[in-house]
């Protein structure tokens, strides 16, 4: 079984300045167009975000969070009681 990579985990990031004096992250992924995700205020709010998303990326990225359970052995409802 081959092992699965996250779409974005070969991603490029850069930061281009918007009107107004705000900021985009331009995400390019090999083999497709690029995507734009803005507004950001600062080229440091863009920055971080790059940082936290490459993060994200990097967590989603580990085969071990792919096959979490996501029950504790019992069932458990959420929510307000009827």
């Amino acid at each position: 079984m081959a092992q699965r990579t996250h779409p974005h985990a070969e991603a490029t990031y850069r930061v281009i300045p918007i009107e107004d004096g705000a900021f985009a992250v331009e995400v390019t992924i090999p083999e497709t167009h690029p995507a734009k995700v803005s507004p950001f205020a600062t080229k440091a709010d863009a920055e971080a975000w790059i940082a936290e998303h490459r993060r994200r990326v990097q967590s989603e990225n580990e085969p071990s969070r792919w096959f979490r359970s996501s029950s504790s052995g019992g069932a458990s409802r959420r929510g307000r009681p009827g």
